[in-house]
């Protein structure tokens, strides 16, 4: 999973300097990311017997991973299924290769995995982003042949794909093909798939950035002169910067899921065990409420169930597991 440096409007939250810890919501809005580059790693049959015995109801796989998804099965654990943006420019060209992925990947699994979206590329960038849009369709027709239309079809983007984030009101798409996809997804009642991470934010300006602000801890409260709402984390606000570029869009009714989010507990600048778990503890108790410009439980998911010892990039990139691969926590968390 490619990490994101936010666009630089994203640092014109210097005055921001609040935060709120919310209270914690009964509501199973709670899934983690299970990543596998990793040479010590749990069975996968093991790691769906901690997610269960953690009461964390929502999984997402970065591709078919056959082991995976056997043990999932009965689990009742909803599911983001990667397509893995290897094949996107296949899916992209060939109905047939979409129909044959979704009989080899998807079929023979669901409904016994619960399989509730397809991300159809992860973060994907530059020309291969032209390939999403077709991709989905082809899929989305695939599904449908094969009777399984209830599952829905979206992709997971960087936070990056909106412009002039702030205020949150002032969020935009910053390419064209965004605006298309959104419009698509309006029109199959999906979601769209957002990655958001307010520790990159943080680390980009932490001059002006409040790490407090950041990490849903207690402080000030910002009003956005463009909507009238009151701001107390980041994350509410980067949130609903998204939803603000799909209104844009043209799109207005579709949903946002957060596919990822997390905070690092070593391996770089404000990665520690303090701030990931003030990060992500917040973060569970406060999807509940959802975001300022949209109430309600917000589905976001946590990256990443494990520390992977195998991933190349900064060395924070080891470092947002919830867990040990020994099943043992980083930190004391509770769902």
């Amino acid at each position: 999973m490619a990490r994101q440096q936010v666009a630089s409007s994203m640092l014109a939250l210097a005055l921001i300097v609040g935060a709120f810890a919310s209270i914690p919501t009964a509501v199973q809005s709670i899934g983690v990311c299970y990543g596998v580059l990793g040479n010590n790693l749990p069975s996968r049959s093991d790691v769906v017997q901690l997610y269960r015995s953690r009461g964390i109801n929502g999984m997402r796989i970065y591709f078919p991973d056959r082991q995976a998804l056997d043990a999932l099965r009965g689990s009742g654990i909803g599911l983001i299924l990667d397509t893995g943006n290897d094949v996107l420019a296949q899916l992209a060209s060939s109905a047939s290769s979409a129909a044959s992925w979704v009989q080899s990947n998807v079929r023979p699994y669901y409904p016994a995995v619960n399989i509730k979206y397809i991300a159809v590329g992860n973060e994907v960038q530059g020309g291969a982003a032209q390939s999403i849009l077709p991709a989905m369709r082809n899929i989305n027709g695939a599904l449908a042949a094969a009777g399984l239309g209830a599952i829905k079809v979206s992709t997971s983007v960087r936070f990056d794909v909106v412009a002039n984030s702030f205020p949150p009101s002032s969020g935009v798409f910053a390419q064209g093909y965004m605006a298309d996809i959104a419009r698509y997804l309006a029109g199959t009642g999906a979601p769209l798939l957002a990655n958001v991470y307010p520790y990159f934010a943080y680390r980009g300006n932490p001059r002006d950035i409040s790490l407090g602000y950041a990490t849903f801890r207690p402080g000030t409260t910002v009003r956005d002169s463009g909507n009238g709402l009151t701001y107390t984390n980041l994350f509410d606000a980067m949130v609903d910067a998204v939803v603000a570029a799909l209104e844009k869009a043209g799109a207005r009714g579709v949903r946002v899921v957060v596919s990822e989010s997390g905070w690092p507990s070593g391996g770089g600048f404000g990665a520690s065990v303090d701030n990931a778990r003030s990060y992500n503890q917040g973060l569970i108790d406060h999807v509940g409420r959802g975001t300022p410009k949209r109430p309600g439980a917000l589905e976001t998911f946590i990256f990443a169930m494990f520390n992977e010892n195998q991933k190349g990039g900064d060395p924070t990139e080891r470092n947002f597991g919830l867990f040990y691969p020994n099943k043992q926590p980083v930190y004391p968390i509770r769902f």
